[in-house]
């Protein structure tokens, strides 16, 4: 046992510390303590233990809900007086309707709203919502469900706020026999492997062509007509701006088919009830999804015959990253273009799809999706931390998606973000240390994905 382990042993020996307090006391840097303690740990002197808080940071966007009223809560409230949802604000209907069904506030028949829900059950969920609000902005912490969908809203920023404890095992140490010690670990061998972003897409690649899926490639430089507009996303949509969408200096040129171009705008004109913009939809994007390659390939598509296609590339998202999101990172898309394909057809892909992935336990529940309809979210059960994980969404491209495009119905789509998947099966607790070209975790990632 060297210095460094014995002043570190010293310490812990007298109480409980963490590595901040320990490198405080023995002057030295977290990860020389760090280096240490897990050598303490392998001989048995010390044991180890984390545990993770997590505090929630209200978002401006928050506080104004909280000061005013809830979207949700406002498209209710227009139910009662029997609006349709062409009176609803764009935020309203881009962002109210969808949590106002997942909440069984209201149900849309014939293009009216209709509620779904007493009054004071409405109120009560609106309630709710503004205690969640003042509790984060006293202890950082609220109703653990509400947390969670005020954070998949993007409504809080999480911090998570991990911390190692040390304590003395009561081992005593005993000094080395005289000659070699076997037990000693041997120096790791370092040895060339692919990064793990890399192995994942290669796995990804074989998984869909087994399934029987051509690849699909193109430019992460799009127009918005690809990315926004073919995809029946209205121009005044809440995910163009600027705070969603990195936009491109210049616009790009509109499909050289100018019966598409027609067959898209009568879509939005029809659906959406406004005068569409073809400048608006020249802007240039860093593309936020990889459907836009789904909506070029559909578009190309010169008969009916059943297709099946799959991307895996690179998006763009304009926000804040944390331990679960990234601003760039790699989506995976499939789309199947068959007129006799079914719902349950979706459903058995999936499951196979996940199952080849290693997942073996999966589920699906109802969600929404803008272009999208009906739309599911995928869940695994990752056996090592003993709960049901979101792994990704699908569902059936609406007409008003397929249709102008290629003039079939249904195509079945679905996606998700690489990282996640890989994020699991490494055991990593922050998605960001893929990117981070840490030589150690380089090395000592394993080499089966």
């Amino acid at each position: 046992m060297y210095k460094g382990e014995a002043d570190v042993l010293r310490l812990v020996a007298r109480k409980t510390l963490t590595l901040e307090q320990i490198a405080k006391e023995a002057s030295l840097n977290e990860d020389s303590v760090r280096r240490i303690v897990e050598s303490l740990k392998s001989s048995g002197h010390v044991s180890v233990d984390v545990s993770e808080s997590v505090r929630g940071e209200p978002t401006g966007e928050l506080s104004g809900y909280a000061g005013s009223t809830f979207p949700e809560i406002s498209v209710f409230r227009k139910a009662l007086a029997g609006a349709s949802i062409k009176d609803l604000s764009p935020e309203e209907r881009s962002i109210g309707i969808r949590w106002a069904k997942v909440k069984g506030l209201v149900s849309i028949e014939g293009g009216r709203l209709a509620p779904s829900k007493e009054e004071n059950e409405a109120a009560s969920i609106g309630q709710s919502l503004k205690q969640a609000y003042l509790q984060l902005k006293k202890t950082g912490s609220c109703d653990a469900v509400l947390m969670e969908e005020l954070f998949e809203r993007k409504l809080i920023t999480k911090h998570v706020i991990r911390t190692t404890s040390v304590s003395y095992t009561g081992k005593p140490i005993q000094e080395s026999e005289a000659g070699f010690d076997v037990n000693v670990p041997a120096r790791d061998a370092i040895i060339g492997k692919n990064h793990p972003i890399t192995r994942m897409t290669n796995r990804l690649r074989t998984i869909m062509s087994e399934l029987g899926f051509q690849e699909m490639d193109g430019g992460v430089i799009e127009s918005s007509f690809w990315n926004f507009d073919a995809l029946f996303q209205p121009q005044d949509h809440p995910a163009r701006e600027l705070a969603d969408t990195f936009y491109i200096n210049g616009y790009m040129p509109l499909p050289a088919d100018k019966a598409l171009v027609e067959r898209v705008k009568k879509a939005h004109e029809e659906g959406w009830k406004y005068k569409w913009d073809p400048k608006e939809a020249s802007k240039a994007v860093l593309r936020p999804h990889t459907t836009c390659l789904s909506a070029h390939y559909l578009a190309a598509m010169k008969d009916k015959r059943p297709r099946k296609y799959f991307a895996i590339g690179r998006v763009f998202r304009n926000e804040a990253t944390d331990y679960k999101h990234l601003a760039e990172f790699h989506q995976v898309e499939g789309i199947i273009a068959w007129e006799g394909a079914k719902f349950t057809d979706l459903l058995g892909v999936l499951r196979e799809f996940y199952r080849k992935l290693g997942f073996e336990k999966i589920r699906f529940r109802p969600s929404f999706f803008p272009y999208t309809e009906p739309s599911l979210e995928v869940e695994v059960y990752f056996e090592p931390r003993k709960q049901w994980l979101e792994l990704g969404g699908g569902g059936i491209f609406r007409p008003e998606v397929s249709i102008p495009l290629a003039g079939v119905y249904p195509v079945l789509a679905w996606g998700l973000s690489l990282e996640r998947p890989l994020m699991l099966l490494l055991e990593l607790e922050d998605i960001r240390e893929l990117y981070r070209n840490d030589v150690d975790f380089l090395t000592s990632a394993r080499l089966k994905i």
